[in-house]
């Protein structure tokens, strides 16, 4: 740790007036951000200010940890791989409602109302599909098309990601 007293530095007490302003300070701050001390002290006159930080920490690099001999000797299969679902191949009849944002995806306003809508259901233009919590903030998401439901791309109360489908719907002409 590297500290400094005002005896250090005597051209800063000449230069500095009785009563500190805000530019005193900022000069004092850049003065212990050019030295990298981690305290300092200054009194002048019945004013006192003491500065400090924490000294940056590097990350540690890798440890070197000790294994007993027989937990190498014993194989260990591997875990399965979480595998995305890939998105469905889109059909050339179909219109995909995708999600605006990332957030959680909820079918019904509260758990103990039936869903907005289900495969199947005509909706119209402008109608609530289903709500996406981001931030504590529930954001309706609306069709915007008039169509039949014909799939549901997401479970209800599973996180979505910007851009991924939610609806597919069939046009009606």
């Amino acid at each position: 740790m590297k500290t400094s007293k005002r005896e250090d530095y005597p051209s800063l007490e000449k230069e500095m007036k009785p009563k500190i302003d805000l530019e005193e300070i900022a000069r004092l701050l850049k003065l212990i951000e050019e030295k990298n001390l981690t305290i300092f002290e200054l009194e002048i006159e019945g004013f006192k200010i003491k500065i400090s930080k924490e000294p940056k920490i590097k990350a540690p690099g890798p440890l070197n940890t000790w294994v007993p001999q027989s937990a190498l000797n014993n194989t260990v299969s591997p875990s399965p791989v979480m595998e995305e679902k890939p998105q469905p191949e889109p059909q050339e009849n179909l219109h995909y409602i995708t999600s605006p944002i990332v957030g959680t995806f909820y079918r019904a306003p509260d758990p103990t109302s039936p869903p907005f809508v289900e495969v199947g259901d005509v909706v119209k233009k402008g109608q609530t599909l289903c709500i996406i919590e981001a931030m504590k903030l529930m954001n309706e998401i609306e069709s915007d098309i008039d169509g039949i439901i014909r799939e549901i791309l997401v479970e209800n109360g599973k996180p979505v990601e910007y851009g991924q489908r939610l609806f597919s719907i069939q046009p009606i002409s």
